[in-house]
């Protein structure tokens, strides 16, 4: 139940995931918020509508699994009550082993229930500075921190901005994708067949590498050439093609656990040997009723004329309708190290909280858990409560702690504190060791959801531990 008003409001910059989740935990703790959101009064470069969370890479929060990093930081956010996973796994749309998402209605699922709280108060318009330091303030601006308000940052921080370049896949109609030569399959078997695989033989696959290394990229708007780091988990194809021949077929275009019935048998050895593709690519369904897919893998940043041309090289998209065509645009971050607590306030600020992709996180999962614990605590701090961490051994716990202590090499990307998605690397060494890689993985998942009991309450997570 919601409970009395706590004044001043909290005040949380940007409406992402992230955001959004701060949001929403906030005002759930019966503690007023003012959501401030630039969008529609000033684009992003890589935004296309107003609503809130709108996911711009992909639309998948990785693995569903709670064995694997993605999913158990997902059960985590089940367990604490999140918004943003909850209304994910309604407008969930097939994607084998993975959560993933209509992006339409869940972005508009989380901006109506947010609109409609009674202790939401949303802003539309770009926030040029930081409030002053009495302020409880959620930073949640995400990796595309307008220019203004990422001075204002550099100028309390003294230190200058990092970043990388992130890049987007292209979205393409599914009747225009030739099924006569894609087919359906998940990789391994792995759940329904909820994948359009395009396979190619060595010929196809080299020419299409080949028109990849000779197709014309757009110029890098507003950024330093010379500064064009990428972010190693979100490379964009082309790049991927220029650092060997065999690089895409070891990774977005691996044609291992793929076959298609037409092939034959696929338990005859003779049949495998001779049929299995060289390589293959991969297209996951957008939305609930399957009519937009996106290329899995393919960030890009060629011109569109390029993409079109180059893609309709690939078997089964020679007439493929592009809904909407990759792009690139520059992601910021915090060297949060030497700026942030575990608790995601600011050590120069307690005020001061950030969540999300600015603190050095990656991934759609990591933006949300920074969103909860960001959140949470601006709201327990408006209470007169302490703030809280949660333990290194749960997920969300492990991400927070390491950009809190991650070594810090100095300002830039290179050499210095980089962004990090889940990973079980970041948990600490289980008492007894498991050589076992699915039962390791299991044993770190059943510590967490263990640990992380007592901050878990159907009360509200943020009144949860005093």
């Amino acid at each position: 139940m919601v409970q009395g008003c706590v004044n001043p409001p909290v005040v949380v910059i940007g409406a992402g995931l992230a955001g959004t989740e701060a949001a929403w935990q906030v005002a759930s703790a019966g503690v007023a918020v003012r959501l401030v959101e630039m969008r529609p009064v000033r684009r992003s470069p890589a935004h296309h509508s107003a609503e809130f969370a709108e996911l711009v890479c992909s639309n998948s929060f990785g693995a569903l699994s709670s064995d694997r990093a993605a999913g158990l930081l997902q059960e985590e956010l089940r367990q604490l009550d999140s918004l943003v996973i909850t209304t994910a796994d309604r407008h969930a749309v097939p994607a084998g082993g993975a959560l993933a998402v209509d992006r339409g209605r869940f972005s508009a699922a989380l901006t109506a229930a947010l609109e409609a709280h009674p202790l939401v108060q949303i802003e539309r318009r770009e926030q040029l500075d930081l409030p002053n330091p009495e302020q409880i303030t959620v930073l949640a601006t995400g990796p595309l921190t307008s220019e203004a308000l990422a001075e204002q940052l550099r100028a309390f921080t003294g230190r200058a901005d990092c970043h990388f370049f992130d890049a987007a896949s292209p979205i393409v109609e599914g009747e225009s994708i030739d099924l006569e030569r894609a087919f359906r399959a998940s990789r391994y078997d792995k759940g329904d067949a909820d994948y359009i695989n395009c396979p190619l033989d060595r010929d196809q696959y080299l020419s299409f590498r080949q028109a990849l290394l000779e197709a014309e990229q757009a110029p890098l708007k507003d950024f330093e050439q010379e500064s064009a780091n990428f972010f190693e988990g979100c490379l964009p194809i082309e790049e991927l093609a220029r650092r060997g021949e065999d690089t895409m077929r070891y990774g977005p275009l691996k044609p291992i656990g793929l076959w298609d019935p037409r092939w034959g048998d696929v338990n005859d050895r003779e049949v495998r040997r001779n049929r299995r593709a060289y390589a293959v690519v991969q297209l996951r369904q957008e939305d609930r009723d399957g009519r937009l897919w996106n290329l899995v893998g393919f960030q890009t940043n060629l011109r569109w004329a390029e993409q079109k041309r180059v893609l309709r090289l690939i078997p089964g998209l020679e007439n493929a309708e592009f809904v909407r065509f990759g792009v690139m645009h520059r992601n910021t971050f915090l060297e949060s190290p030497q700026l942030l607590q575990a608790t995601l306030q600011f050590r120069r600020r307690p005020t001061l909280l950030a969540a999300g992709q600015i603190t050095g996180t990656e991934g759609y999962g990591a933006a949300v858990a920074g969103g909860w614990l960001a959140g949470t605590n601006a709201a327990r701090l408006a209470r007169g409560l302490d703030p809280i961490s949660l333990p290194a051994t749960t997920m969300i716990g492990a991400l927070t702690h390491f950009v809190a202590e991650a070594p810090c090499g100095g300002e830039g990307r290179r050499g210095g504190f980089q962004p990090m998605p889940p990973s079980f690397g970041l948990l600490p060494a289980l008492a007894e060791p498991i050589r076992d890689k699915r039962r390791r993985y299991g044993a770190y998942r059943d510590r967490s959801l263990a640990d992380l009991c007592p901050y878990t309450s159907r009360r509200g997570a943020a009144l949860a531990v005093v």
